[in-house]
């Protein structure tokens, strides 16, 4: 062990009485030299109300026969498993207390690595801010996106093609009864979205992190190669703990500045931002929001993938995945960056060619010149707000138009479609009281539906800005992640409807044509306050009072930074 003594022998060497419960309570059939093994948990998030999730249970057997192999104790751990599709109001809301909960017994349990397993978009980052945080020996299993369904022929985009149906249902172009058969074909195996949503993205992100074993991120979950990838996880884990390589040994600012490379080259959501701004915060590692204009506007878009493109996860796997693009980009990278393999992320790249040049683009033919995340300031987005200039209408790019004002979901909901609104095709739409705090949670909801009356006239998009998020597998040209947020005293709070707003992306300014004097005078109405969250009691009320803004990743202004492994008490 070159890594020293066991942090499990910390319960279980010794005489004494402590040592004798730690060992014989966990005896059941366990012969005695496992207790100087490496214990390796598998940090599992399968639940059957996480349904992108539920197939990781058949991933952790695979985990738990690699770990067997190299000679360590398999130890399965159940956490706090958030559901995207199902949990209400929004499973961002929870992503700190599943990150927090999953540190904290990763810390309590006698433990000395950690295999992490996540799918859902939530789980991901949750686990690797744990891990973070704990500094313990950790690696990532990507559960892996579901093959493609179809319906009437044509293949079915998941998230993406459910935006695009039901508007098509709202404009009248697609009876419901149709829209309701697609969805038996919309999720045609176990796995996340097989579009460029959060799950995937995250996935992707994390490898080019360094947390993945490079080549996996990416296997579709039915194919019998992530079982095998997680079988060399498992015995990767062991290796781990003895060369004692931990997350803080490894994610460097070149991690993620390879992270934010990959997030443009392949068209990733805009939710990575807020995941990333919230790792490095656990981490100590300097990075903003800006970086992501900085190192990431100017990559080129590689990967033709729904909702910026034409294909899905399960043909950018067989076209390549992750390393193939990579390598397109390799001078862009940090070429000093590691992987849990303990080698660099570049070493992989020198044989990663690209099967199909349809879905993975060479640099020379890219899907667009520019794929990133631009970053826009002004005075309606002091703290920096986002859009993802590929999924939008290029004509909208640089706009003006007059607001359309919302004060909560709730208040969009019920006036979006009255035929009386007064809205047209140049009008901006804005939605407040959707960030960390105000609602809290800071839910998708961003990509606000278009009124069903410029449906009908053919509007397929409309520049739409909110202190939310939306789905990696929306669309349109949405300014989203405005900080500060409506309810932490952002400008967001004091437009009003007739207001002109300004968007001009390549600038990347977006600004409130609104007097600095009368903006001054101006102060939230009473619609406006009302539409904040305001909690009694629990997780909410502990969220609402500590929260951070979108800029800075949305953590818990007590959890940032790294607390370490060690624990300073026993009980018995």
């Amino acid at each position: 062990m070159t890594g020293g003594p066991l942090r499990s022998a910390g319960w279980y060497a010794g005489d004494d009485r402590n040592s004798y419960i730690h060992r014989a309570w966990m005896r059941r059939g366990v012969p005695g030299d496992a207790f100087g093994k490496p214990q390796i948990a598998i940090a599992n998030t399968a639940s059957d109300l996480t349904p992108c999730n539920k197939h990781l249970t058949e991933v952790a057997a695979s985990v738990r026969d690699g770990v067997h192999e190299a000679g360590g104790v398999p130890l399965e751990l159940p956490v706090l498993s958030l559901g995207e599709t199902q949990l209400r109001p929004t499973a961002m809301l929870w992503r700190n207390l599943a990150a927090m909960a999953t540190e904290e017994m990763l810390r309590a349990n006698p433990v000395d690595g950690v295999v992490l397993l996540g799918g859902c978009d939530k789980t991901i980052p949750a686990l690797l801010m744990a891990a973070a945080s704990v500094d313990l020996p950790a690696v990532v299993v990507p559960g892996g996106p579901m093959l493609t369904g179809h319906f009437r022929g044509a293949p079915l985009g998941c998230g993406t093609d459910v935006w695009r149906l039901s508007e098509e249902v709202r404009a009248g172009t697609l009876p419901a009864d149709e829209f309701a058969r697609s969805e038996s074909a919309m999720i045609r195996s176990k796995g996340h979205c097989n579009t460029m949503g959060t799950a995937s993205t995250m996935a992707l992100v994390a490898e080019a992190l360094g947390t993945v074993v490079p080549g996996v991120a990416g296997t579709p979950a039915p194919d019998a190669r992530l079982l095998e990838a997680a079988h060399g996880t498992g015995r990767l884990a062991v290796e781990l703990v003895a060369a004692d390589r931990r997350p803080s040994t490894l994610l460097t600012r070149g991690s993620f500045h390879n992270a934010i490379v990959a997030l443009a080259a392949i068209g990733g959501s805009t939710n990575a931002v807020v995941h990333l701004l919230a790792l490095a915060g656990r981490l100590g590692v300097e990075l903003t929001v800006d970086d992501f204009d900085r190192i990431g506007s100017r990559v080129p878009l590689l990967v033709d993938l729904l909702p910026a493109g034409r294909f899905l996860m399960d043909d950018l796997h067989r076209a390549g995945g992750l390393l193939a693009v990579l390598s397109q980009v390799r001078d862009l990278l940090d070429p000093a960056a590691l992987t849990v393999t303990g080698e660099p992320l570049v070493g992989y790249l020198d044989d990663a060619p690209i099967w199909d040049p349809e879905v993975i683009r060479t640099r020379a033919e890219p899907v667009l010149a520019e794929g990133g995340i631009a970053v826009l300031r002004g005075n309606l987005a002091p703290g920096g707000a986002l859009i993802k200039p590929a999924a939008a209408a290029p004509h909208l790019l640089r706009h003006r138009g007059r607001a359309v004002v919302f004060d909560s979901i709730e208040d969009f909901h019920a006036r979006i479609d009255d035929p009386g609104l007064d809205v047209d095709a140049d009008s901006v739409l804005v939605l407040r009281g959707c960030g960390p705090k105000g609602y809290p949670g800071m839910p998708e909801v961003s990509n606000m539906p278009l009124p069903a009356k410029l449906l009908e006239q053919g509007v397929r998009d409309m520049v739409r800005i909110c202190d939310g998020r939306m789905s990696g597998t929306a669309y349109g040209t949405v300014v989203l992640h405005v900080a500060p947020e409506a309810a932490a005293g952002g400008p967001l709070a004091l437009v009003r409807t007739g207001d002109v707003v300004a968007l001009d992306v390549p600038a990347r300014r977006i600004a409130l044509e609104v007097p600095e004097r009368e903006l001054a005078r101006r102060t939230p109405d009473a619609a406006t306050v009302a539409g904040f969250a305001n909690p009694a009691r629990g997780w909410e009320r502990l969220y609402v009072d500590h929260v951070q803004q979108a800029d800075t990743g949305a953590d818990l202004d007590f959890l940032t930074g790294s607390s370490g492994s060690a624990v300073h008490r026993d009980s018995h």
